[in-house]
Protein backbone atom coordinates (compact mmCIF):
# COMPACT_ATOMS: atom_id res chain seq x y z
CA UNK A 1 0.00 0.00 0.00
CA UNK A 2 1.16 3.81 -0.64
CA UNK A 3 0.23 5.27 2.63
CA UNK A 4 1.47 9.14 3.90
CA UNK A 5 1.88 9.42 7.68
CA UNK A 6 1.93 12.87 9.89
CA UNK A 7 3.50 12.72 12.72
CA UNK A 8 6.04 10.01 11.88
CA UNK A 9 8.23 11.21 14.05
CA UNK A 10 6.55 10.80 16.87
CA UNK A 11 6.78 7.41 19.31
CA UNK A 12 3.89 6.05 17.26
CA UNK A 13 4.48 7.28 14.17
CA UNK A 14 8.01 6.38 14.49
CA UNK A 15 7.19 2.29 15.77
CA UNK A 16 4.58 2.73 13.08
CA UNK A 17 6.79 3.53 9.79
CA UNK A 18 8.81 0.80 10.30
CA UNK A 19 6.34 -2.12 10.81
CA UNK A 20 4.84 -0.74 7.87
CA UNK A 21 7.89 -0.43 5.74
CA UNK A 22 8.57 -3.88 6.98
CA UNK A 23 5.68 -5.35 6.01
CA UNK A 24 6.28 -3.71 2.13
CA UNK A 25 4.36 -0.91 2.02
CA UNK A 26 5.72 2.87 1.09
CA UNK A 27 5.24 5.08 3.57
CA UNK A 28 5.13 8.66 2.96
CA UNK A 29 5.87 11.29 5.53
CA UNK A 30 4.40 14.79 5.53
CA UNK A 31 7.04 16.73 6.86
CA UNK A 32 6.95 20.60 8.30
CA UNK A 33 10.68 21.30 6.92
CA UNK A 34 10.18 22.33 2.86
CA UNK A 35 13.98 21.69 2.34
CA UNK A 36 13.32 17.64 3.43
CA UNK A 37 10.48 17.23 1.50
CA UNK A 38 12.37 18.60 -1.50
CA UNK A 39 15.22 16.10 -1.07
CA UNK A 40 13.59 12.93 0.32
CA UNK A 41 11.45 11.07 -3.06
CA UNK A 42 9.49 9.83 0.94
CA UNK A 43 8.76 13.14 1.76
CA UNK A 44 5.76 15.98 1.14
CA UNK A 45 5.66 18.84 2.69
CA UNK A 46 2.54 20.38 4.68
CA UNK A 47 1.84 23.23 7.28
CA UNK A 48 -0.82 23.09 8.96
CA UNK A 49 -0.44 26.73 10.87
CA UNK A 50 0.08 28.26 7.43
CA UNK A 51 -2.53 25.76 5.94
CA UNK A 52 -0.26 24.65 3.30
CA UNK A 53 -0.22 21.33 1.85
CA UNK A 54 1.43 18.94 -1.19
CA UNK A 55 -2.21 17.76 -2.29
CA UNK A 56 -0.05 16.31 -5.23
CA UNK A 57 1.56 14.17 -3.71
CA UNK A 58 -1.88 12.39 -1.75
CA UNK A 59 -3.15 11.88 -5.56
CA UNK A 60 -3.73 8.19 -5.70
CA UNK A 61 -2.70 6.69 -2.38
CA UNK A 62 -4.11 4.07 -0.88
CA UNK A 63 -4.29 5.94 3.27
CA UNK A 64 -3.51 8.84 5.34
CA UNK A 65 -2.70 7.93 8.88
CA UNK A 66 -2.96 11.09 10.66
CA UNK A 67 -1.19 11.18 14.04
CA UNK A 68 0.22 14.97 14.31
CA UNK A 69 -0.15 17.19 17.33
CA UNK A 70 0.56 19.48 19.85
CA UNK A 71 1.87 16.63 22.96
CA UNK A 72 -0.49 17.02 25.85
CA UNK A 73 2.11 16.89 28.74
CA UNK A 74 5.02 18.40 27.77
CA UNK A 75 4.00 21.83 29.26
CA UNK A 76 2.15 23.79 31.46
CA UNK A 77 -1.54 24.35 30.84
CA UNK A 78 -1.80 28.17 30.63
CA UNK A 79 -4.13 29.90 28.04
CA UNK A 80 -1.68 30.17 25.35
CA UNK A 81 -0.50 26.47 25.85
CA UNK A 82 -4.00 25.05 25.61
CA UNK A 83 -5.17 27.05 22.37
CA UNK A 84 -2.15 25.15 21.45
CA UNK A 85 -3.20 21.95 21.93
CA UNK A 86 -6.54 22.34 20.64
CA UNK A 87 -5.33 24.22 17.62
CA UNK A 88 -2.76 21.61 16.76
CA UNK A 89 -5.51 19.11 16.52
CA UNK A 90 -8.47 21.13 14.65
CA UNK A 91 -6.28 22.73 12.26
CA UNK A 92 -3.89 19.66 11.33
CA UNK A 93 -6.94 17.41 10.83
CA UNK A 94 -9.28 20.08 8.98
CA UNK A 95 -6.62 20.68 6.22
CA UNK A 96 -6.12 16.71 6.32
CA UNK A 97 -9.54 16.10 5.30
CA UNK A 98 -10.73 18.93 3.26
CA UNK A 99 -7.63 18.53 1.23
CA UNK A 100 -8.55 14.67 0.66
CA UNK A 101 -11.65 15.73 0.07
CA UNK A 102 -11.03 17.61 -2.91
CA UNK A 103 -8.70 15.19 -4.60
CA UNK A 104 -9.55 13.64 -7.75
CA UNK A 105 -8.28 10.54 -6.53
CA UNK A 106 -8.21 10.60 -3.20
CA UNK A 107 -7.24 7.67 -0.86
CA UNK A 108 -10.00 5.05 0.46
CA UNK A 109 -9.25 5.59 4.33
CA UNK A 110 -8.01 7.89 6.62
CA UNK A 111 -7.17 7.08 10.22
CA UNK A 112 -7.26 10.18 12.01
CA UNK A 113 -5.76 10.33 15.81
CA UNK A 114 -7.80 10.80 18.98
CA UNK A 115 -7.47 9.96 22.76
CA UNK A 116 -9.63 7.84 25.48
CA UNK A 117 -9.65 11.38 26.93
CA UNK A 118 -12.92 12.07 25.04
CA UNK A 119 -14.93 10.28 27.39
CA UNK A 120 -13.71 12.35 30.37
CA UNK A 121 -14.11 11.09 34.38
CA UNK A 122 -15.98 7.77 33.98
CA UNK A 123 -15.41 6.29 37.45
CA UNK A 124 -15.89 3.00 37.86
CA UNK A 125 -17.67 2.76 34.97
CA UNK A 126 -16.82 0.48 31.94
CA UNK A 127 -17.36 2.62 28.50
CA UNK A 128 -16.82 1.68 25.26
CA UNK A 129 -17.10 3.34 21.37
CA UNK A 130 -21.11 4.54 21.94
CA UNK A 131 -21.15 6.04 25.22
CA UNK A 132 -21.17 9.80 24.87
CA UNK A 133 -18.13 12.60 25.09
CA UNK A 134 -16.93 13.86 28.67
CA UNK A 135 -17.33 18.01 29.23
CA UNK A 136 -13.52 18.15 30.91
CA UNK A 137 -11.15 20.34 28.60
CA UNK A 138 -9.44 16.80 27.17
CA UNK A 139 -13.01 16.29 26.00
CA UNK A 140 -13.83 18.92 24.45
CA UNK A 141 -10.33 18.85 22.68
CA UNK A 142 -11.58 15.20 21.20
CA UNK A 143 -14.91 16.31 20.09
CA UNK A 144 -13.49 18.71 18.11
CA UNK A 145 -10.60 16.71 16.90
CA UNK A 146 -13.04 14.21 16.02
CA UNK A 147 -15.42 16.65 14.12
CA UNK A 148 -12.35 18.06 11.83
CA UNK A 149 -12.64 14.78 9.82
CA UNK A 150 -16.37 15.70 8.46
CA UNK A 151 -14.73 16.74 5.43
CA UNK A 152 -13.51 13.42 4.24
CA UNK A 153 -16.73 11.63 5.74
CA UNK A 154 -18.42 13.41 3.83
CA UNK A 155 -16.34 12.85 0.64
CA UNK A 156 -16.90 9.03 1.33
CA UNK A 157 -13.91 8.12 2.86
CA UNK A 158 -13.58 5.60 4.77
CA UNK A 159 -12.56 7.50 8.12
CA UNK A 160 -11.18 6.23 11.77
CA UNK A 161 -10.92 7.87 15.03
CA UNK A 162 -8.10 6.31 16.92
CA UNK A 163 -8.93 6.75 20.85
CA UNK A 164 -5.47 5.83 21.83
CA UNK A 165 -5.21 5.00 25.38
CA UNK A 166 -1.76 5.41 28.05
CA UNK A 167 0.64 3.79 25.34
CA UNK A 168 3.41 1.73 27.49
CA UNK A 169 7.05 2.49 26.11
CA UNK A 170 10.41 2.65 27.36
CA UNK A 171 10.77 5.27 24.11
CA UNK A 172 8.49 7.92 25.18
CA UNK A 173 5.21 8.56 26.63
CA UNK A 174 4.23 7.85 30.59
CA UNK A 175 5.77 4.60 31.07
CA UNK A 176 9.42 6.50 30.57
CA UNK A 177 8.76 9.16 32.55
CA UNK A 178 7.83 7.06 35.28
CA UNK A 179 10.96 4.58 34.70
CA UNK A 180 13.32 6.50 36.91
CA UNK A 181 11.69 7.53 40.13
CA UNK A 182 10.55 3.67 39.99
CA UNK A 183 13.93 2.50 39.40
CA UNK A 184 15.05 4.90 42.78
CA UNK A 185 12.69 3.53 44.78
CA UNK A 186 10.55 6.67 44.89
CA UNK A 187 7.52 5.32 42.57
CA UNK A 188 3.71 4.28 43.83
CA UNK A 189 0.15 4.71 43.55
CA UNK A 190 -1.31 8.43 43.52
CA UNK A 191 -4.34 8.61 45.69
CA UNK A 192 -7.37 7.01 46.12
CA UNK A 193 -5.42 4.88 44.04
CA UNK A 194 -9.00 3.38 42.23
CA UNK A 195 -8.74 5.57 39.44
CA UNK A 196 -8.71 3.32 36.28
CA UNK A 197 -5.84 3.23 33.94
CA UNK A 198 -6.50 2.38 30.14
CA UNK A 199 -3.36 1.06 28.69
CA UNK A 200 -2.16 -1.01 25.89
CA UNK A 201 1.89 -1.62 24.79
CA UNK A 202 3.09 0.10 21.84
CA UNK A 203 3.45 -3.01 19.75
CA UNK A 204 0.03 -3.13 20.08
CA UNK A 205 -0.68 0.26 19.48
CA UNK A 206 1.12 -0.22 15.73
CA UNK A 207 -1.00 -3.67 15.49
CA UNK A 208 -3.96 -1.89 16.30
CA UNK A 209 -3.47 0.58 13.86
CA UNK A 210 -2.59 -1.36 10.95
CA UNK A 211 -5.71 -3.89 12.16
CA UNK A 212 -7.71 -0.71 11.74
CA UNK A 213 -6.24 -0.08 8.52
CA UNK A 214 -6.66 -3.31 7.23
CA UNK A 215 -10.08 -3.99 8.11
CA UNK A 216 -12.68 -2.18 6.20
CA UNK A 217 -15.15 -2.91 8.48
CA UNK A 218 -13.78 -0.85 10.85
CA UNK A 219 -14.95 2.53 10.94
CA UNK A 220 -16.01 5.77 13.26
CA UNK A 221 -14.50 5.42 16.63
CA UNK A 222 -12.55 2.73 17.98
CA UNK A 223 -10.69 2.27 21.73
CA UNK A 224 -6.96 1.61 21.45
CA UNK A 225 -6.63 -0.38 24.49
CA UNK A 226 -5.70 -3.38 25.98
CA UNK A 227 -8.63 -5.67 26.90
CA UNK A 228 -7.88 -5.59 30.91
CA UNK A 229 -7.60 -1.99 32.24
CA UNK A 230 -5.85 -1.86 35.86
CA UNK A 231 -6.52 0.46 38.76
CA UNK A 232 -3.79 3.12 39.36
CA UNK A 233 -2.73 0.95 42.57
CA UNK A 234 -2.47 -2.13 40.65
CA UNK A 235 -0.44 -0.19 37.45
CA UNK A 236 2.18 1.15 40.50
CA UNK A 237 2.61 -2.03 41.97
CA UNK A 238 2.82 -3.96 38.96
CA UNK A 239 5.25 -1.66 37.72
CA UNK A 240 7.21 -1.99 41.11
CA UNK A 241 7.62 -5.46 41.11
CA UNK A 242 8.56 -5.79 37.53
CA UNK A 243 11.56 -3.15 38.67
CA UNK A 244 12.07 -5.32 41.91
CA UNK A 245 11.49 -1.86 43.99
CA UNK A 246 9.31 -0.82 46.22
CA UNK A 247 6.33 1.25 46.24
CA UNK A 248 4.59 4.13 47.80
CA UNK A 249 1.94 6.33 48.07
CA UNK A 250 2.67 9.71 45.85
CA UNK A 251 1.22 12.89 47.40
CA UNK A 252 -0.21 15.00 43.93
CA UNK A 253 1.43 18.28 45.57
CA UNK A 254 4.60 17.31 43.65
CA UNK A 255 2.93 16.79 40.32
CA UNK A 256 1.00 20.19 40.88
CA UNK A 257 3.85 21.93 41.03
CA UNK A 258 5.63 20.65 38.38
CA UNK A 259 2.85 20.57 36.07
CA UNK A 260 0.07 22.87 37.11
CA UNK A 261 -3.06 21.62 39.04
CA UNK A 262 -4.78 21.34 35.91
CA UNK A 263 -2.45 19.02 34.26
CA UNK A 264 -2.00 17.07 37.20
CA UNK A 265 -5.03 16.26 38.07
CA UNK A 266 -6.60 15.14 34.86
CA UNK A 267 -3.34 12.96 34.13
CA UNK A 268 -3.14 11.56 37.44
CA UNK A 269 -6.82 11.45 39.01
CA UNK A 270 -8.99 10.98 36.33
CA UNK A 271 -10.03 7.18 35.93
CA UNK A 272 -10.90 6.35 32.71
CA UNK A 273 -11.92 2.38 32.35
CA UNK A 274 -12.25 2.03 28.75
CA UNK A 275 -13.05 -1.31 26.45
CA UNK A 276 -11.52 -2.57 23.67
CA UNK A 277 -14.94 -3.44 22.31
CA UNK A 278 -14.36 -2.53 18.14
CA UNK A 279 -11.24 -4.35 18.59
CA UNK A 280 -12.69 -7.24 20.14
CA UNK A 281 -15.36 -8.12 17.37
CA UNK A 282 -13.36 -7.39 14.63
CA UNK A 283 -10.54 -10.06 15.85
CA UNK A 284 -7.71 -8.22 16.85
CA UNK A 285 -5.68 -10.55 18.74
CA UNK A 286 -3.40 -8.32 21.33
CA UNK A 287 -0.10 -9.37 21.56
CA UNK A 288 -0.28 -8.07 25.61
CA UNK A 289 -3.14 -8.32 27.28
CA UNK A 290 -1.60 -8.28 30.61
CA UNK A 291 -0.13 -5.33 32.30
CA UNK A 292 2.47 -7.87 33.85
CA UNK A 293 3.53 -9.40 30.87
CA UNK A 294 3.36 -6.48 28.72
CA UNK A 295 5.83 -4.46 30.78
CA UNK A 296 8.32 -7.13 31.28
CA UNK A 297 8.42 -7.32 27.16
CA UNK A 298 9.11 -3.87 26.99
CA UNK A 299 11.32 -3.25 30.11
CA UNK A 300 13.43 -6.37 29.49
CA UNK A 301 13.77 -6.26 25.92
CA UNK A 302 14.98 -2.39 26.12
CA UNK A 303 18.13 -3.88 28.47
Amino acid sequence: MDIAITGSGGLIGTALSKALTDRGDRVLSLTRSADKAKGDPDAAYWSPSYGRIDAGALEGLDAVIHLAGEPIADKRWTDDQKAKLLNSRTEGTTLIAETLAGLARPPATLLSASAIGYYGDTGQQLVDETSPAGSDFLANICVAWEASTAPAEAAGIRTVHLRTGIVQSTQGGALQKQLLPFKMGLGGKVLPGTQWVSWITIDDEVGSIIHALDTPEVTGAVNLVAPNPVTNADYASTLGKVLHRPTFIIPLIGPKVLFGSELAESLLKTSQRIDDGVLERTGYRFAHSDLEAGLRSLIDGDR
